[in-house]
C-alpha cells in the first residue's frame, strides 16, 4: 500500500465517523418534524369544528342584530310620534288653559279691588 492509499482510506474513515455524527442530529430532526406534523395535523383537527361554531355563532349574531336594528328604528319613530304628540297637546291644550288662566287672575283681580269714594252703608 502506497501513501495515497493509505491517506484515502484515513480520508474515507473521517469521512464514515463525520456522517455517523451527523447522523445523529439528523435522525433527531427527522423526529420533530414528525413530532412538529403530528401536533399540526391535532391542532387543525381541533380547529376545524371551532371554525364551524364561530361561523354558526356568528350568523346567530348578525340574525339578533337585526332584530335589534328593527327594534331600535320603532323606538326611533315611537320617540318621534311622541314628540309630535306632545307639540300637538301643548299647541292645542297650552294656549287655552293660559287663556283661561288669565282670564281667572283677571276675575280674581276684579273681585279683590275696593271701589274708591265712599262706601255705603247698610242700614
Amino acid at each position: 500500500m502506497s501513501g495515497s492509499d493509505i491517506a484515502g482510506l484515513i480520508a474515507a474513515g473521517a469521512f464514515v465517523v463525520l456522517v455517523v455524527l451527523l447522523a445523529v442530529p439528523i435522525i433527531k430532526l427527522g423526529k420533530v418534524f414528525d413530532e412538529l406534523r403530528t401536533t399540526i395535523k391535532d391542532v387543525s383537527d381541533g380547529t376545524t369544528p371551532l371554525l364551524g361554531e364561530v361561523a354558526n355563532t356568528v350568523a346567530t349574531t348578525n340574525d339578533q342584530l337585526k332584530k335589534v336594528d328593527t327594534i331600535t328604528n320603532n323606538v326611533s319613530d315611537t320617540t318621534a310620534n311622541v314628540s309630535a304628540l306632545s307639540s300637538l297637546v301643548a299647541a292645542t291644550v297650552g294656549k287655552p288653559l293660559i287663556k283661561v288662566a288669565a282670564f281667572t287672575e283677571g276675575v280674581k283681580a276684579a273681585m279683590n279691588t275696593k271701589p274708591s269714594g265712599k262706601a255705603r252703608r247698610s242700614r
